[in-house]
């Protein structure tokens, strides 16, 4: 176990921020916002690999171990800690503290998740999550976002009660929290447990509806920070756990294609963007079910370009909302020129998305894609082509078109809220990191945990001993690559093109998984209502019958005791009273001689009854 001295956990930045909040003075608050993401990426730059902060608890022989520090713990606490500085740059505005302090504690669990060596500390930090990404759906304030925020919590209380009766069924069996990989071939029942409640917090279809129903609702800023952490901290938490899982690999690439089918007939633009979270975790939860060394790098590397890209994505899409006060494409329109700056850091984050080249997304989605080719998986290389041309379709091309041209005349009439400079500069720091790393992927590529163990990128993966940078083997800038991406994305755009008067967005939600789920309650609420009502019935009945008359019967007879027998010696004890204060009030003659003449008879009295029992 390495000394805890060398090792600084990045959560304490932002659970201290969660803490001082409350109590700080009204001004002077603001500088902690960004001094705790910048300790936080001090802190990562500075790790070690090893074992830290172990706290031996009761009735346990191995200590939890809050600080487990490896390249693939370092690279999700790298963009978390990245992202935590554009998010809360991209909030600085804000005046209340509530959101900040929601948000500060999201970022401390997701932390505490990544570094867990154990399943109880990693327990302990999914919870805090759960519970402060509520308040960021519920601190919109309205009552959609009340609903939608009670619903989300429900689903991750539900994930949260799997989780935790899996990993204490499997400490019951094993005698061990220890958070590590679980081989396929040999998981038990509480393994598939574990993996269910990981799944939820992954969006895996059909656990996903929870996503595009509260995330679209959640406020401007604390969308942006939902856009990043719980699916990604899924993504950490299977590849750490599950990798080489079969199931996954399918699931991904069902995730992939349902997400984009989805956001293609969505309107609002947050839905939309919600989706393609779906979606794009698919890629992720894909590659780590193929398990080979490329595959998982290709996991690991897009989901730091995802972090980066869909956050500018919410970004872009709050400011419209926050600027315009809707988020509905049919609403919108004509606003390219009065939002410029908007209308291209949107259009950066969606070709980022898309795969283009020259963009994160390109050098990190490829990966995966060839992976699964290069692994004899054609036909999930196969599906995961197609849903980057639905992703380029409605996200790279339908939601900025409709957005701020679709068709309409310059829209003079608006009256637009002023945008702060604080949410320039995040979504300007975002879309130059999404440039940078699609025309240096070496940037990206460095900080990827698993080295190849075989030719082309397949073995067992594993974790690199060290944080040093090693080949990748694989080169996203070849000819064969490039003409693929411009090809795909070049028939696509000609394909929204003319479809674009039949893809228009109408004002309408589509539901989703949400009708399984609503006709799962009426069931529910069927089976149980239905009992309930016959045995109430029933009752009812049995009651007129019987019940009712023999209550009249016990209260006449209760009535007759009441006055036979209650009131009779209540009356009586009353008429007796009487009787002696009468008697008495004639023997108060006020003479002298009666009352010594009455003294004298009782003394006699007494003094024949001494005499008698003498």
């Amino acid at each position: 176990m390495t000394e805890t001295s060398s090792f600084l956990h990045p959560a304490i930045w932002f659970f201290g921020v969660a803490a001082l909040l409350p109590v700080w003075p009204r001004k002077g608050w603001k500088w902690m916002l960004i001094a705790a993401p910048v300790l936080a990426i001090a802190s990562v730059l500075m790790m070690t690999p090893g074992e830290f902060m172990p706290i031996h608890y009761l009735w346990g022989d191995e200590p939890l171990v809050l600080g487990r520090v490896d390249k693939l713990s370092v690279v999700f606490a790298h963009v978390f800690a990245v992202q935590a500085l554009l998010g809360f740059t991209f909030a600085l505005h804000l005046k209340e503290k509530y959101q900040h302090i929601a948000a500060a504690s999201y970022v401390g669990g997701a932390f505490g998740c990544v570094f867990a060596g154990d399943y109880l500390t990693l327990f302990l930090f999914w919870e805090i999550m759960s519970v402060a990404s509520t308040f960021l759906v519920w601190l919109n304030n309205t009552d959609t976002s009340t609903r939608a925020g009670f619903r989300y919590f429900l689903f991750h209380t539900l994930g949260g009660l799997f989780l935790l009766a899996g990993l204490l069924l499997r400490y019951g069996d094993i005698g061990t929290f220890a958070f590590t990989h679980i081989d396929p071939s040999a998981a038990k029942y509480y393994d598939w447990l574990i993996l269910l409640g990981f799944c939820v917090n992954a969006a895996v279809v059909p656990l996903h509806a929870w996503l595009p129903d509260a995330y679209p609702e959640g406020t401007v800023t604390g969308s942006v920070f939902m856009s990043a952490y719980t699916t990604k901290t899924a993504v950490y938490v299977l590849a750490r756990a599950f990798a080489s899982w079969e199931i996954l690999a399918v699931m991904g690439v069902v995730m992939t294609l349902y997400g984009v089918f989805y956001a293609t007939i969505e309107n609002n633009a947050r839905r939309i963007l919600s989706y393609h979270i779906v979606s794009q975790v698919g890629y992720m939860v894909a590659g780590i079910g193929i398990g080979t060394a490329m595959t998982m790098n290709g996991a690991c590397a897009h989901a730091y370009a995802h972090i980066l890209y869909k956050g500018l994505l919410f970004m872009s899409a709050g400011t419209i909302l926050y600027a315009t006060g809707t988020a509905k494409l049919s609403e919108l329109g004509g606003l390219a020129s009065r939002m410029p700056l908007v209308m291209i850091c949107y259009v950066v984050a969606g070709l980022s998305i898309s795969g283009m080249p020259f963009f994160n997304g390109f050098v990190s989605k490829t990966m995966t894609i060839a992976g699964a080719a290069e692994a004899h998986h054609t036909w999930l290389a196969l599906g995961m082509e197609v849903a980057a041309v639905g992703t380029f379709l409605s996200v790279g091309i339908k939601l900025p078109y409709f957005a701020f041209w679709g068709g309409k005349p310059e829209d003079k009439t608006r009256v637009l809220k002023p945008i702060p400079i604080n949410m320039y500069i995040a979504m300007f720091g975002g879309g130059t990191l999404c440039f940078l790393m699609g025309v240096y992927p070496e940037m990206l590529y460095r900080l990827l945990p698993f080295p190849l163990t075989g030719g082309h990128g397949h073995g067992i993966p594993e974790v690199a001993h060290t944080l040093a940078a090693f080949d990748v083997g694989y080169v996203p800038y070849t000819a064969w690559n490039l003409l693929q991406a411009f090809m795909l994305l070049g028939f696509t755009g000609l394909g929204f093109y003319l479809m674009r008067n039949i893809i228009k967005p109408h004002p309408s939600r589509n539901l989703d998984f949400d009708w399984v789920y609503r006709l799962a309650g009426k069931l529910v609420m069927w089976v149980i209502c239905i009992p309930l009502a016959a045995i109430d019935g029933l009752w009812t009945n049995v009651y007129r019958a019987i019940g009712l008359r023999g209550l009249m019967a016990f209260a006449a007879s209760a009535g007759w005791f009441d006055v036979k027998a209650i009131d009779g010696v209540v009356d009586g004890t009353a008429y007796t009273v009487r009787g002696i204060g009468r008697t008495t009030a004639k023997a108060q003659t006020g003479r002298l001689q009666d009352y010594l003449a009455l003294a004298a008879l009782l003394g006699l009295g007494i003094f024949a009854v001494v005499w008698f029992w003498a």
